[in-house]
């Protein structure tokens, strides 16, 4: 009874928001950024519910669609349901998912239909979405869930709530055990540790390269990065390989790498698909692309890009961790900081201390990495 009485006063307050919102959602959904989202959201256009009772996903935005690839790959056909316009470009990329906007709470009693298993990536707690999918599908699942140690006192304020969402969950997959004791703390029953799904990363090695020194791999650089770098290193110890984050600046580069050394172009010396492709010069420029994994399984040392710079962010981390290879990065990693968090042992510093880090380094390791089959077998 007491359930009931709480989502229905839930229901009447959401009700009372959406009216307040009503004439600031119309503006909105004129705009460019929101002119799918609202309108399929907020006003049900273009957005019926699902027709198959699949295994429905839903994400919010652009990183968590992103990362749910290597579960909705497992799967002939899923439903999938994201919040933002950039959640829904990626997921029209999975062919075998179909997929909508997730309509706002007061829509959803009407709208949810039954499925198999419904899997929630990350933090997306909706107290009206887990109760509807608790209702018509057979299983709900709480996906990479994870409360950090900083967000942690602002959720137990909250813990009252979050216990009448858990209450509609029945599976918790954890990414640690510290997650799995705050969960716990919130009100989540069922909790099993299977790592980050954002570490997981399973290479296909197509060309392997032979070096003849030790090989450094200077990874997805970015205007003002090469010189930079390469003054740093010694290049009558190492090999190196630069790889430029854009193929447009694949000439330049060249023009940059001249004035260091004996270098070749990976183009010049290896032909496109090759299964074996031997590195004999000092300095090397990679004007291939998607060639990086293939380098890191042989590197001996990961200088990463795009974090020597302020305007751009960082890279992704995890693909140099897989193969638990030393890794120096910049400072300027603002857009990768969750990802550096899950390797252990990154050397992060300004660019004239790289040349003291080189004897330094030693090899990373991905925490909290996804055990993808144990994750499937609590969905199914």
């Amino acid at each position: 009874m007491k359930n009931k009485l709480f989502s229905f006063f839930y229901y009447i307050f959401s009700f009372l928001l959406y009216l307040i919102s009503f004439p600031f959602l119309v503006f909105l959904s004129f705009k460019r950024k929101y002119k799918k989202s609202i309108p399929a959201r907020f006003f049900l256009c273009k957005n019926p519910p699902f027709k198959n009772k699949n295994i429905w996903f839903h994400a919010c935005s652009l990183g968590e669609t992103k990362a749910l690839k290597p579960l909705i790959e497992k799967f002939e056909n899923v439903n999938l349901s994201v919040i933002t316009n950039t959640g829904f470009e990626e997921a029209k990329r999975y062919k075998n998912a179909d997929i909508r906007f997730l309509p706002f709470e007061i829509f959803l009693p009407f709208w949810v239909r039954p499925c198999k298993t419904f899997v929630v990536m990350e933090a997306e707690l909706w107290y009206m979405l887990f109760l509807c999918a608790k209702r018509k599908c057979n299983k709900t699942v709480l996906l990479n869930a994870r409360i950090s140690e900083k967000s942690y006192p602002k959720y137990l304020k909250f813990k009252w709530f979050y216990k009448k969402i858990f209450e509609n969950i029945d599976i918790v997959l954890a990414q640690s055990e510290e997650d799995k004791k705050r969960l716990s703390e919130l009100g989540a029953k069922q909790i099993e540790i299977t790592g980050n799904i954002k570490t997981y990363f399973k290479p296909k090695i197509t060309t392997k390269y032979i070096k003849n020194k030790p090989l450094i791999v200077v990874a997805s650089t970015h205007p003002n990065e090469e010189k930079a770098i390469l003054e740093q290193l010694p290049l009558d110890k190492f090999q190196v390989v630069v790889v430029p984050r854009h193929p447009e600046r694949f000439d330049e580069v060249y023009e940059i790498m001249k004035k260091y050394g004996n270098i070749g172009r990976i183009s010049e010396k290896c032909k496109v698909k090759s299964e074996k492709c031997i590195l004999e010069n000092d300095l090397i420029l990679m004007d291939r692309m998607g060639e990086l994994v293939n380098l890191y399984a042989v590197a001996d040392m990961v200088v990463l890009g795009g974090s020597f710079v302020d305007n751009v962010g960082g890279h992704n981390p995890i693909e140099a961790a897989y193969f638990n290879k030393p890794i120096i990065s910049g400072k300027y990693i603002f857009n990768q900081k969750a990802l550096y968090k899950e390797v252990e042992g990154i050397e992060i510093c300004e660019v004239e201390e790289i040349s003291s880090l080189l004897e330094k380094a030693k090899p990373t390791v991905i925490k909290n990495r996804l055990d993808l089959e144990k994750t499937i077998s609590f969905i199914l």
